[in-house]
């Protein structure tokens, strides 16, 4: 049965001393052209890894949305009780909009470490690397 698929064997009739050596040539051959083959699709194709960092990247965005939003809604809502309870209206909310919009960007800053953060006694890291100021 095995002479008919032609299996191509050591044992198949008609396989010389010299077919086996075209064989190794052969095998060589195809394992070179499937690591060739496995590596490009992993450079291709990298396992989750593209997945992990855009998830990191949308949850960045996600906090510091959260953080913007935050500062500018609560200072909306500063102002409206501000001018309900004084009578100061539009003012109190006009002022108050503008300081919850810097406080939402300097909390953005923050977080991206584009500014000094707050620490004890007034003095905080310097930039975004963390370097001392020379206090």
């Amino acid at each position: 049965m095995d002479e008919k698929r032609g299996s191509g064997g050591p044992e198949a009739p008609g396989n010389g001393g010299g077919t086996d050596k075209g064989l190794s040539e052969n095998l060589d051959a195809r394992r070179k052209r499937l690591d060739a083959e496995l590596s490009a699709r992993r450079k291709v194709e990298p396992e989750g890894g593209s997945n992990r960092e855009a998830s990191k990247g949308y949850a960045l965005a996600v906090k510091l949305s959260s953080e913007f939003i935050a500062g500018v809604v609560v200072g909306v809502i500063l102002g409206y009780m501000f001018d309900r309870f004084l009578g100061t209206s539009p003012w109190g909310l006009i002022v108050f909009l503008l300081l919850g919009f810097s406080a939402g960007v300097l909390n953005v800053l923050r977080s991206t470490g584009a500014v000094a953060q707050p620490g004890p006694g007034g003095s905080g890291k310097s930039g975004a690397r963390g370097e001392d100021d020379g206090n």
